[in-house]
């Protein structure tokens, strides 16, 4: 998965494009550029991409959604609907625009259960926010029916599943707002980064203002430019914008060889009928980033990852007890523990919303997932799938 696997001689020319012209800001400077503009070149290379007719890249994933969010107007006091099992962005970018995040129980598909979703759609609700965690995909065309029926922002959190697609488009492209991660152990990397892509020319306009303290970016004196709305600063430098136009154009290549790695590894594990699959939504293909297997139970699960670790599988992950993705870790959240004063919206919604989420639970109990690499060889991808089996096969 990591894209840093990768680095060449492509990332480094980038690079020295922008060492030499010594600008390593995205705005100003014109005349020492030599008509090098790289976070505006890696925009346009998403936006093609991805499908979308516009692009934004910013600072990072977390910058992404709080940015995104913010240019659909979403502030103190309204509700986002997230998943249970997710990276603490999620929930940390909806505090930052002063909205309450409310935590939804998963299914199968392990992220947003739609029928749970239903049931927690309020007249604060003002957007459902779908995290395609570990590669794979929410079933959208269930939510994107309730945000139309209700009237809801659909914002894709695609920061962990950039290569896959849904009913034939990219993910990130299907909702209103689409959001990526570029973070140094995501499949593509600027070593820091993100990327907001819509179809929207309103949340567009508003993205490249909000993202630079409000900046209209009118005219050619950067001092001289208004700002119609507040912002704040999350600029993508140009350094970072360089490394991410080499990692873009190995994206199809990054994803094939993840799926020919992630098929060995599954058809392998596929002969064990203790093991399941979580389930990729119709119409769906995952990135591969992560093969996702289903234990019998939790002990099972919790006896299981060890004896990967004990074989020599590294890279797998049981969730359920991971401090940074899964919701029973996240007591800072739970107990509000701030350095300043969360609002009175913020503090009741918390109260009334965290609870126990036995529906999630009974899935992330039984889940193990282990990240697809890009650099092992035809001999250590089956080893590892020999591995995979016998520490498997030697629990159960």
């Amino acid at each position: 998965m990591p894209g840093f696997e990768l680095f060449g001689d492509e990332e480094k020319k980038e690079v020295q494009d922008v060492l030499d012209n010594g600008v390593l800001m995205r705005y100003g400077f014109d005349p020492m550029r030599n008509g090098h503009y790289k976070a505006l070149e890696l925009e346009k290379d998403l936006a093609k991409k991805m499908q979308t007719k516009h692009a934004q890249v910013v600072s990072s994933g977390t910058a992404a959604l709080t940015v995104a969010l913010a240019c659909a107007e979403i502030g103190s006091g309204d509700e986002v609907i997230m998943p249970t099992f997710t990276f603490v962005a999620s929930f940390e970018a909806i505090l930052s625009v002063g909205a309450v995040p409310v935590l939804c129980d998963i299914d199968d598909t392990l992220t947003l259960d739609p029928k749970a979703v239903a049931n927690l759609v309020t007249e604060k609700t003002k957007a459902i926010m779908p995290v395609h965690m570990c590669g794979s995909m929410a079933d959208l065309k269930a939510l994107k029916d309730i945000c139309e029926k209700h009237n809801l922002i659909l914002l894709e959190d695609a920061c962990q599943a950039i290569g896959g697609t849904y009913d034939g488009k990219p993910l990130g492209s299907y909702g209103d707002l689409g959001c990526f991660s570029f973070d140094f152990v995501k499949t593509i990397t600027c070593g820091e980064g993100g990327a907001i892509v819509t179809d929207s020319s309103l949340f567009a306009d508003r993205s490249h203002k909000y993202h630079d303290h409000g900046h209209d970016h009118v005219g050619n004196d950067r001092g001289a430019e208004t700002h119609p709305f507040l912002g704040y600063n999350y600029r993508l430098s140009e350094l970072h914008a360089a490394v991410g136009i080499a990692q873009l154009r190995k994206l199809d290549d990054t994803i094939a060889l993840q799926k020919k790695h992630y098929t060995i590894l599954r058809d392998a594990i596929s002969t064990i009928p203790e093991v399941t699959f979580r389930r990729v939504p119709d119409t769906g293909v995952e990135s591969y980033a992560f093969l996702t297997i289903f234990l019998p139970t939790e002990d099972l699960a919790r006896k299981t990852h060890k004896s990967l670790g004990a074989h020599g599988v590294d890279a797998c992950f049981y969730w359920y007890d991971n401090n940074w993705h899964y919701y029973k870790k996240w007591e800072h959240l739970i107990e509000q523990k701030s350095l300043g004063k969360l609002s009175d919206e913020i503090q009741a919604g918390l109260k009334k919303n965290l609870k126990s989420f036995d529906s999630s639970d009974a899935w992330m109990s039984r889940t193990i997932s282990c990240l697809i690499k890009l650099k092992w060889t035809e001999e250590e991808i089956n080893q590892r799938a020999s591995n995979m089996v016998t520490a498997i096969q030697s629990i159960l």
